[in-house]
């Protein structure tokens, strides 16, 4: 299985907003933090977006917060957003795929390892992966004061 830049990206950056919930972040402010290249990002985000997974405000009290809690976006929903299917074959869904022979068995051993890749992606929520510090305090902290991002899974 391949985990592409664009879904591993995303997910950093809807981390960042769920750690921060109650105000707005730059994706310049996400990608200096995640170190991640700031055009990319910034085309991550439009696609997070238009999913319904980020919501945005212009202006200089702009920029992006999460479109749900964290704890009803899963890592499904993330990848499904930035990569369309989850696993594919020669670029083809797995769906259709049949082979003769010999061979007929191996579409039902990729289709099973997509459905577990669904199943463990599709039970990990963004507030699974937080640190602790953020579930516990998120209320405690100044605004724009930063949580430690230590111990995320």
């Amino acid at each position: 299985m391949h985990i592409s830049a664009k879904a591993d990206y995303a997910t950093r950056a809807l981390l960042e907003l769920a750690c921060e919930p109650a105000r707005p972040l730059t994706c310049e402010a996400i990608a200096s933090s995640q170190q991640i290249p700031f055009r990319f990002l910034k085309s991550v985000v439009g696609e997070l977006r238009r999913a319904g997974l980020v919501r945005s405000q212009r202006g200089c009290e702009g920029g992006y917060w999460l479109g749900r809690p964290a704890d009803e976006i899963t890592l499904l929903d993330v990848a499904r957003a930035v990569d369309g299917e989850l696993i594919t074959l020669r670029s083809e869904p797995l769906a259709g795929l049949d082979y003769p022979g010999p061979a007929s068995g191996l579409p039902g051993v990729w289709r099973r390892i997509e459905a577990e890749a669904a199943a463990v992606l599709g039970g990990t929520t963004l507030a699974t992966l937080l640190p602790a510090a953020t579930h516990e305090d998120e209320h405690d902290h100044a605004p724009g004061e930063h949580l430690t991002r230590q111990g995320a899974a």
